[in-house]
């Protein structure tokens, strides 16, 4: 059952792979030159897809901004590894130079956009004003208290030189975004916030964020361009991988082996403990045999000191223990990234016997939970799911295996 769920989460992978998926979106060259701006964790395998796949006898060059450990050879687009999920002086600068470059570009060249999930703290140039300590400060503050993704992007927008429709807005040249979606709903605002896609979203937004969460705010906001705006004329936002497809491309593994796939969403959102209540009830009313697959962006609110782990894993354990044991029940959740939250590994996985081999080896698996240390529980049981950077992101995937 194991092999099969890993063999299901390598599909929804693989079905958001930029080497396979990219080069179909690529436009003819320019009369000019071609500048490749790429940022999030799919950077450095975008920039890959889109070198070997251009006219060699056409101009190419750009930057591309992406997690520690998920750069790639390349020889026309350099890459430069920065920090995420908080951002640091690497991405800084590396934002910096970027948008200068496409500054430069002029109405005969071509801005080839090229985003994914993770970018929005990769491409985290503060707007004048807002110091990067502060900026840093507040995101770490917005993920510990278990913010969606979505509020934290609608503050960054507003403190930032770059995102929010920012870097479309600074260009001269035809744009045109290639976009890997790791967001519920798709919508390029939200995606890497939205570097070349106007923003619905407003300082009166952003500040009501803050004020939630209780949070300082650490500059001055400012405005964004906004939908309508005439500069978005010569800007195109393409979404070429979404998490739909790739859970799509699961549940033909499971459809292969006889056993009924069943879509539940790819925009399930919540608290990660209170997600795997809910879905281990759907567990127990579903026909056999059957997989209950989804997508989605659950949040973890860290308690005390915080532990080890991610969502994927936290929501694992609060199934397991929901589950308690039940015969036939096996699952897993991993990040298509590769990296769960705070750890090495994607995500992990359960079976009936999880509970009853933690307690032999004296893991209390509700002490765990109440720590947020679910890497420690998954990690004793050998089993966590480690693939390393899969340099694409189409945000998490869960399958719950009904034998």
């Amino acid at each position: 059952m194991r092999a099969l769920l890993e063999q299901s989460f390598r599909a929804a992978v693989a079905a958001a792979d930029p080497l396979q998926i990219l080069p179909a979106h690529l436009p003819p060259p320019p009369r000019g030159r071609t500048f490749v701006a790429a940022a999030g964790k799919a950077a450095a395998s975008m920039a890959l897809a889109a070198e070997r796949h251009w006219p060699r006898q056409a101009p190419l060059e750009g930057l591309a901004i992406t997690r520690y450990a998920h750069g790639l050879p390349t020889a026309r687009v350099r890459v430069i590894e920065a920090g995420h999920p908080v951002p640091d002086a690497a991405g800084e600068a590396g934002a910096r130079e970027l948008l200068e470059r496409v500054r430069a570009l002029g109405p005969d060249d071509l801005l080839l956009a090229l985003v994914s999930g993770g970018g929005s703290s990769l491409l985290s140039l503060p707007a004048p004003g807002v110091p990067m300590e502060s900026l840093k400060a507040m995101t770490r503050e917005l993920l510990r208290c278990g913010a969606p993704i979505q509020d934290i992007n609608t503050v960054r927008k507003h403190l930032s030189a770059i995102q929010g429709g920012r870097l479309a807005a600074a260009c001269r040249a035809p744009v045109l975004a290639l976009i890997i979606s790791d967001v519920t709903g798709d919508d390029p605002t939200h995606i890497a916030s939205g570097p070349c896609a106007p923003d619905p979203s407003t300082v009166a937004d952003a500040q009501a964020v803050l004020r939630k969460y209780g949070i300082a705010a650490p500059g001055e906001f400012s405005e964004t361009p906004k939908p309508g705006d005439a500069l978005f004329a010569r800007v195109e936002n393409r979404i070429i991988a979404t998490a739909r497809r790739s859970l799509e491309a699961a549940a033909a593994v499971f459809a292969a082996q006889g056993i009924a796939p069943v879509i539940l969403g790819d925009d399930i959102t919540g608290e990660a403990s209170e997600v795997a209540k809910a879905m281990a009830g759907q567990a127990r009313r579903a026909h056999r045999p059957a997989a209950l697959i989804s997508g989605g962006e659950c949040t973890v609110t860290v308690r005390g000191a915080g532990g080890r782990g991610g969502r994927c894993a936290e929501f694992l354990l609060a199934l397991a223990i929901e589950l308690r044991g039940a015969v036939g029940v096996h699952a897993i959740a991993a990040d298509t990234d590769g990296i769960d939250g705070s750890e090495d590994n994607a995500g992990a996985v359960i079976g009936p016997d999880s509970l009853a081999r933690a307690a032999a080896l004296g893991l209390d698996a509700m002490s765990l939970l109440d720590a947020n240390d679910s890497y420690g529980f998954f990690s004793a049981l050998g089993d966590l799911v480690v693939t390393g950077p899969t340099r694409t992101n189409v945000n998490d995937y869960r399958a719950i295996l009904l034998a």
